[in-house]
């Protein structure tokens, strides 16, 4: 098993800088070629760490999430990464191992590992390795509920649930699901998609739920709004509520995605 990481470095000067980036009034699209060393961000109270920020809360776009990729170098860490004590986090390994400490109690997360931290816990993140690390951050202000309990932390790693079957594809599309879909405590969902060759969402998907989409390995096309997408592991899409999608995975290979969406609330009727 082997995930994309950004291809990093700088194209060469005679390289064309036609690109497949696109950005829209419905969804954006960010290819693995333009996740380069200068559009990184160093964050606060981090050593050694460097983010792609690939979605963040935008009025009128998306507006319940933010994720990075994160590249920490060996010792490199936060004693506080996190500077909303409001928000929940999940963290999912994709390359080397990250040490995550959650309210006192540590783990060591390898390649495929998953850490879900609700709000209001102390945590830190540590790179005790000899080699860097690259893991997704997905953050999101956690919305509470009368009379619901928020969620408590977990660690996991994808390769020891066994993925959900979608009705009727005879294996041909999956979901790893890190959390039941009728827990009402959690308000995001971060799953893993997986299709085998040939398999597809079937229909145009149109619905409240924003997403995040990493592509994590293989290659589809994926229908955005009124475009059909050729996608490839490294690239990320970035998709607006009620967005029409769809998809198609042609092979040859396996091809899975990394899914945000927001779930399980009323929509706010008031405006932010």
């Amino acid at each position: 098993m082997s995930f994309a990481t950004p291809v990093a470095g700088l194209p060469a000067q005679s390289e064309l800088m036609t690109g497949r980036a696109v950005f829209t009034e419905a969804y954006a699209f960010i290819p693995k070629g333009v996740m380069r060393d200068i559009v990184t961000s160093a964050l606060p109270h981090f050593t050694a760490t460097r983010a792609w920020i690939i979605a963040r809360p935008m009025t009128g776009f998306a507006e319940t999430f933010a994720q990075y990729i994160v590249e920490m170098e060996p010792d490199g860490g936060s004693d506080f990464p996190e500077p909303d004590k409001d928000a929940q986090a999940v963290l999912f390994v994709v390359k080397g191992t990250l040490q995550v400490t959650i309210d006192g109690k540590a783990h060591s997360l390898e390649e495929g590992g998953y850490a879900y931290i609700p709000p209001h816990i102390k945590w830190t993140v540590k790179n005790n390795s000899s080699a860097a690390t690259t893991f997704h951050w997905v953050r999101k202000a956690y919305e509470t509920v009368d009379g619901i309990d928020a969620p408590e932390a977990f660690v996991i790693n994808e390769k020891n649930i066994e993925p959900s079957v979608m009705p009727d594809t005879n294996g041909a599309w999956s979901t790893t699901r890190f959390v039941s879909s009728d827990d009402l405590r959690h308000d995001m969902h971060v799953n893993i998609v997986n299709f085998e060759p040939g398999g597809s969402i079937p229909f145009e998907e149109t619905h409240i739920m924003e997403h995040g989409l990493y592509v994590l390995e293989g290659k589809a096309v994926y229908k955005l709004n009124q475009d059909w997408v050729e996608v490839e592991a490294g690239d990320f899409m970035w998709l607006r509520a009620f967005c029409p999608q769809a998809c198609y995975a042609g092979g040859p290979g396996r091809f899975r995605y990394l899914l945000y969406k927001d779930v399980n609330r009323h929509p706010s009727l008031r405006l932010k």
